[in-house]
């Protein structure tokens, strides 16, 4: 069958998988119920281990379900240690349910694949070799692609049972009282981290900085920690922006960014008390930097902005132009050391963030969002997962999450390289057209036909260059020409959700 963004479901999938086909954005009223974790009651004067080996043989045995979160990215020393253990020990058949897979965990990913260590995974993303070898049906089970809202709504529903989760943190006390604030390997919000300690029947935390008891103030709890092992280093803070937050110099991003944050100032929402999302890529913190001279021009301010934070967004808050930042991820040193200081940066999980399940998310009260695309088609579908030849290389993250701001901008170039950004059909739907509103690009703007209101605001802004979407799809086809169709065999390979849990593409194996 077809589902609403065109995309053909197989009906075994749907049968055997229990899913529903996407319909829309509109999530619709709804009562659900969340589980609850097993708790292993018990009186002890101290969590504190000194064998990481021990306590994995201790708690994770053939056939579980296992997470770690990513906050250090490229930085993170956790997941190779506790896989490479898995693999000596033997341990088999176990899901990988990770808050997202960064690429300095693809090596021993791919090794617990092949020895049966590791036989299935769910996560928000994943990209280089890993990506590479998934694509071209490395696995048998398909993986399950999640949204970082999505993912904290399957833990508390369910349908991601976490049975042990092996946290990094910077810190702990010996119950295990936790904070990504202090200690040498800070990284700041534990945002993603928050719901698998909630919801993990065994929570594992591993630090390489034990602190006086209590601590505080605590994001993680006693209450919730299982066992607490000292480990010689647990990340390296510096590795945590990867680059992805250096400002960019290219002439054409600028000229992208420029006209986004003409696009947000042409706009009604452009207003005192106004709120936004940007990412972190270097093109999305130029449109930072832009805003902030409008703010400032306009005597505009912000009252707060979300998700993953940089250095540009601290700058806000201490001009006194955004007044709260609601703080899941941080994306360099600056963000990071900014929670310890700043009563206006407050740490959220990603269930407060964006789980569209929730009785009020964070991203329902967003006004403007800017989010970037690898391609968007002519019906405004967005692919951020799949690159042109069809291999797997990136990441939901909360694309889909921040996709229902009441204006969502995506800011993208026309062409990169010798490949189109703008194209009939994107090779992966991961959010639907519905829920985006703008394209900019440095040819020129296309507003979404659903937003008829939106495009009178900008055609009347002096200078607005406002085209149709096929418009820009053709001049992108005729700069790089027509590639030739992708082949891909019938095999699943990975199955991607909605933030509701519903399944809005499958991708599948590259034909070699």
């Amino acid at each position: 069958m077809r589902n609403n963004v065109g995309r053909e479901i197989s009906d075994e999938i749907l049968r055997e998988r229990g899913y529903r086909p996407f319909k829309s954005v509109d999530i619709g009223k709804t009562e659900i119920r969340r589980v609850a974790p097993t708790v292993h009651v018990g009186k002890r004067e101290s969590k504190i281990c000194s064998s990481l080996a021990d306590i994995v043989k201790r708690t994770v045995r053939d056939g579980m379900t296992i997470s770690f979160h990513h906050h250090f990215r490229n930085g993170d020393f956790i997941f190779n240690q506790v896989m490479r253990i898995l693999i000596d020990q033997g341990v088999r058949d176990l899901t990988l349910a990770p808050s997202s897979l960064i690429g300095v965990m693809n090596d021993i990913a791919i090794e617990a694949i092949r020895c049966g260590t590791v036989t299935g995974i769910t996560s928000s993303g994943m990209r280089g070799s890993l990506g590479d070898f998934v694509s071209h049906g490395g696995m048998e089970s398909p993986v399950i692609f999640r949204s970082h809202g999505n993912r904290a709504r399957a833990i508390e529903e369910g349908d991601i049972k976490i049975d042990v989760a092996f946290l990094g943190v910077p810190n702990a006390d010996r119950l295990g009282n936790a904070n990504g604030m202090f200690g040498d390997a800070v990284f700041g919000s534990l945002g993603y981290a928050l719901v698998d300690a909630a919801y993990a029947d065994t929570v594992v935390l591993l630090t390489d900085t034990i602190v006086e008891y209590p601590n505080t103030p605590a994001s993680i709890k006693q209450t919730q920690v299982d066992y607490v092992v000292k480990v010689d280093r647990v990340g390296d803070p510096d590795k945590i922006g990867s680059g992805a937050t250096r400002f960019t110099k290219n002439p054409k991003d600028l000229k992208i960014a420029q006209a986004v944050n003409e696009v947000i100032v042409a706009s009604s929402l452009f207003r005192d008390g106004f709120s936004f999302q940007t990412g972190s890529g270097g093109a999305a913190l130029a449109v930072t930097r832009y805003l902030r001279r409008s703010m400032i021009d306009h005597g505009v301010k912000a009252s707060f902005a979300l998700g993953g934070i940089t250095k540009p967004m601290i700058d806000l808050l201490d001009e006194g132009l955004v007044h709260k930042i609601m703080d899941v991820q941080d994306f360099d040193s600056c963000a990071a050391d900014s929670m310890r200081t700043h009563a206006c940066q407050q740490e959220i999980d990603a269930s407060w963030y964006a789980d569209p399940h929730n009785k009020a998310a964070m991203v329902d009260q967003l006004d403007i969002a800017i989010l970037s695309a690898l391609e968007i088609d002519t019906n405004f579908n967005v692919n951020v997962m799949s690159g042109s030849d069809g291999i797997i290389r990136g990441a939901i993250g909360g694309h889909q999450d921040a996709a229902t701001a009441k204006l969502t901008i995506i800011s993208a170039p026309l062409v990169r390289g010798r490949i189109a950004t703008v194209v009939p059909d994107v090779t992966t739907v991961i959010t639907p057209g519905e829920s985006i509103d703008v394209l900019v690009t440095e040819y020129g703007i296309a507003v979404n036909p659903r937003r008829a209101d939106l495009a009178r605001e900008l055609k009347g802004a002096i200078g607005m260059d406002v085209k149709p979407i096929e418009e820009l799809q053709r001049l992108a086809e005729h700069i790089v020409g027509t590639p030739r169709p992708l082949e891909f065999t019938d095999r699943a390979v990975a199955l991607v959700e909605y933030r509701d849990g519903s399944l809005i593409d499958t991708i599948r194996q590259i034909r070699d």
